[in-house]
């Protein structure tokens, strides 16, 4: 599987707020913001239906520290 890389632009205070919950969580800012991603595909594939790949749900993202 191919991992690209995408830049974003975003708030300081946004961002340190995104570093805040991500570490809440145990995890680094791009592991969270990769779970963010795939919970918003998941509620749009359970509206709108399955969109087609074999990606897993759990490629790139540290479990919860909970």
């Amino acid at each position: 599987m191919s991992v690209k890389s995408v830049s974003i632009r975003i708030e300081d205070e946004m961002l340190k707020k995104l570093g805040y919950v991500a570490d809440y969580e145990g995890r680094s800012v791009n592991s969270h913001i990769l779970v963010l991603i795939r919970e918003s595909i998941r509620a749009f594939e359970e509206t709108h239906g399955e969109i087609q790949g074999s990606i897993s749900a759990d490629v790139n993202v540290k479990p919860a520290r909970k």
